[in-house]
């Protein structure tokens, strides 16, 4: 079942452009870390 979001939410949180620039950031930062490091799709070269 869906949560439902509260008004709080919807006014501040989800039209507040800095929140959803860090969070885009962090996202981004998130899977380049994960694609940099290795993940289990990569092959070891010798």
């Amino acid at each position: 079942m869906a949560k439902k979001i509260s008004k709080f939410k919807k006014r501040f949180v989800l039209r507040n452009p800095l929140i959803q620039i860090f969070k885009f950031v962090w996202l981004n930062f998130k899977i380049l870390s994960v694609v940099a490091m290795g993940h289990g799709g990569t092959r070891n070269r010798k």
